[in-house]
């Protein structure tokens, strides 16, 4: 078998790279969608006939493993599918404008990465552990380091990429070690032998192991800080597929391991404390820094640590609810986790491209260069508005089912008296994410498409061609259907919590299906509203006479675009609250309040949490000194280099004589 997985990995590459450069994209895009169609597939079988096994083979360190589905891996197939075949349609139009900027084994280097990066992810999801799982995740931590480097020339590129490399390398390391444990006890080392590990030792220091592991590629606060330096970095599709997809890998390996835990009472308590305060601490500090950036890809990129923590709160949520002895608030936990792991890769990869659009017309990510974008660029302006609704959770979008269900989950411990405490403050973190993921989306349109605009890009720019429109009309179609029918979509919710927790689903259908089908009915109601009252707005005005006029200048005789909010000033009641956390890089000078009359400034600031400067750039000064160690070393002449060599075997000698080597 290890053969001829070795022979389709080599006729897929040579296939990228003889391909003429124009036709690489649908090269890519015909292997992708076979993987996908598999995928779904597969899916569809886990979904109905249960966990099937479909390959097993021996590995010399780790034993027998298997390739397997179950309900669980094929909600993430699926998940991985719809983004993959999305992503890759939406690369064509955006590639386009690189063909003549780089050759084209650049352009195939970047393709056979993102095909390695899809069959890597459903691999992660489909091994059964040990080996073949460790194999998989680093394929796909190494597929995506080249995807970040596709512009390498620029300097901030390759730091983001280097720094994305080593702290993804720490999560593998955690997780070797995790799996070598399981195998020292268990003689195996898939995800099966967690459970019997679990019985055997003390399952706390394997736990949190694991977790710093899988939290590392999640992006769990403080581990995230790779995430806002990479997602800029990169081109848009490919934060895209990264931010909403291969994240959540790691949330899979979390869940996994909340799979393998005994329903011990004491032991699930404790371990859903840790999960729930992990998605506070991670959502609050995601959104609060995702409100203060300037940068739209930053600010995605925040935004994303903050829908982690959103998901990790669900899981929290499900993990005590089960220890407290209730089924239903663990249903309610587990399945609003499970729902805005889909919907979160969903409207992210939507924001991502549209964040893409606006780049390759604008050629910057800048908040305070644009403006006005809304009349040049109407089509990517009202499918952002879908996917911006749909992340601060407004009904009737899809964003608000799954946080629905969490709140119901939450407010049950509540009425309950079941860790009544642990529930409020989920309450309330939950609703100040909410507020806060309002205030940092509403500044990201708002600036963007409304207002006038600041520079002559704006003018100039265009809407995108129908490749990308159509690779967006992708994710909203699903947005759409779970946020208007949510009733159908959280059935195959309700089977995979069910496979999880071992819960009986019917508990969840009955309460969830009459809560959801009113929901339903509601938001079709509130879009016939809408409806009705355009269409006697358009009635009324018929037979009148519309004059149009400037805007009330607020007493200014000649109004113009400086007198408007940028980015920074909209979020300057948030910036008092939060300067301690923040690390401020100012390029010029403020306005003064005593300046009456103010003279022309230059102004630029970056917001950056200090986390980074504590986990990161240390390392990264530490190498640099390293390095300049090491050109000392480079005399240029070779009887040195001799000498270096020489002085490196007498070395080895020396140890092996005292057993050392």
């Amino acid at each position: 078998m290890l053969v001829y997985t070795l022979l389709a990995v080599v006729a897929i590459i040579v296939a990228l790279f003889v391909t003429p450069m124009r036709y690489k994209v649908w090269t890519a895009t015909g292997i992708i969608s076979a993987a996908a169609i598999a995928a779904i597939t597969l899916a569809v079988k886990a979904f109905s006939d249960g966990t099937t096994e479909l390959m097993s083979f021996s590995t010399i360190f780790f034993g027998r493993e298997t390739l397997m589905v179950d309900p669980l891996s094929g909600l993430f197939l699926v998940i991985i599918a719809i983004a993959s075949i999305a992503t890759v349609i939406y690369s064509r139009g955006y590639v386009e404008g690189y063909l003549k900027r780089y050759s084209s084994a650049h352009i195939s280097l970047h393709y056979t990465a993102l095909v390695t990066l899809v069959i890597a992810m459903m691999a992660v999801v489909l091994s059964s552990g040990g080996f073949s799982f460790l194999f998989s995740w680093e394929m796909m931590t190494i597929a995506s380091f080249i995807l970040i480097l596709f512009e390498a020339e620029r300097q901030e590129v390759r730091r983001a990429a280097l720094n994305y490399l080593v702290m993804m390398h720490i999560g593998f390391m955690l997780l070797v070690v995790g799996f070598v444990m399981v195998y020292n006890v268990t003689g195996s080392a898939n995800f099966a032998a967690i459970v019997d590990y679990f019985k055997m030792q003390a399952p706390l220091p394997l736990f949190v192991i694991l977790f710093l592991g899988f939290g590392m590629k999640a992006g769990i606060f403080p581990m995230h800080i790779w995430l806002p330096e990479a997602h800029p970095a990169a081109p848009s599709h490919v934060s895209a597929i990264m931010s909403g997809v291969m994240i959540k890998t790691g949330i899979y390996g979390i869940i996994r391991l909340m799979q393998a835990i005994d329903l011990n009472v004491q032991l699930l308590n404790t371990i859903g404390m840790i999960i729930l305060f992990s998605g506070i601490i991670t959502g609050l500090w995601g959104v609060i820094m995702a409100a203060m950036q300037n940068d739209i890809k930053r600010l995605l990129a925040y935004s994303s640590i903050e829908n982690v923590g959103v998901i990790l709160i669900g899981l929290g949520v499900a993990a005590i609810g089960h220890s407290a002895g209730s089924d239903l608030i663990g249903m309610c936990g587990m399945c609003g986790a499970l729902l805005h792991v889909v919907n979160h890769s969903l409207f992210k990869t939507l924001l991502f491209f549209s964040a893409g659009n606006i780049y390759s017309k604008m050629h910057t990510t800048s908040l305070n260069k644009m403006g006005g974008l809304a009349k040049h660029m109407p089509m990517t302006a009202i499918i952002m508005l879908f996917a911006v609704v749909a992340i601060c959770a407004l009904p009737p979008l899809n964003g608000f089912v799954s946080e629905l269900l969490i709140y119901i989950g939450m407010f049950n411990g509540v009425s309950d008296g079941r860790e009544v405490l642990f529930s409020v403050a989920a309450i309330i973190a939950l609703s100040l994410i909410g507020g806060i993921v309002v205030l940092a989306f509403t500044k990201l349109y708002g600036t963007i498409f409304l207002g006038s605009p600041r520079s002559t890009h704006v003018a100039e720019s265009t809407e995108v061609d129908n490749y990308r429109i159509g690779a967006m009309a992708i994710p909203i179609a699903a947005i759409l259907f779970i946020g208007l029918l949510p009733q159908f979509a959280i059935h195959p919710i309700t089977m995979v919590a069910e496979a999880i927790t071992g819960d009986d689903n019917t508990i969840a259908v009955e309460y969830f299906d009459p809560t959801l089908s009113t929901l339903s009915y509601i938001s079709w109601a509130l879009i016939a509203v809408i409806v009705a009252l355009y269409l006697l707005k358009r009635r009324a005005q018929r037979n009148r006479t519309i004059s149009e006029g400037p805007t009330w200048g607020c007493g200014f005789t000649a109004p113009n675009e400086r007198m408007q909010y940028t980015g920074e000033s909209f979020s300057e009641g948030l910036e008092s609250i939060t300067k301690p956390l923040m690390n401020d890089t100012v390029d010029g000078r403020s306005v003064e309040k005593s300046e009456i009359f103010p003279q022309p400034h230059n102004y630029r600031i970056q917001h950056k949490d200090k986390v980074d400067s504590w986990l990161a750039q240390w390392w990264v000064k530490m190498m640099h000194r390293i390095n300049g160690y090491v050109m000392r070393l480079r005399t240029g002449r070779v009887n040195n280099y001799i000498t270096f060599a020489l002085v490196f075997f007498i070395v080895v000698l020396v140890l092996s004589l005292f057993n050392v080597l």
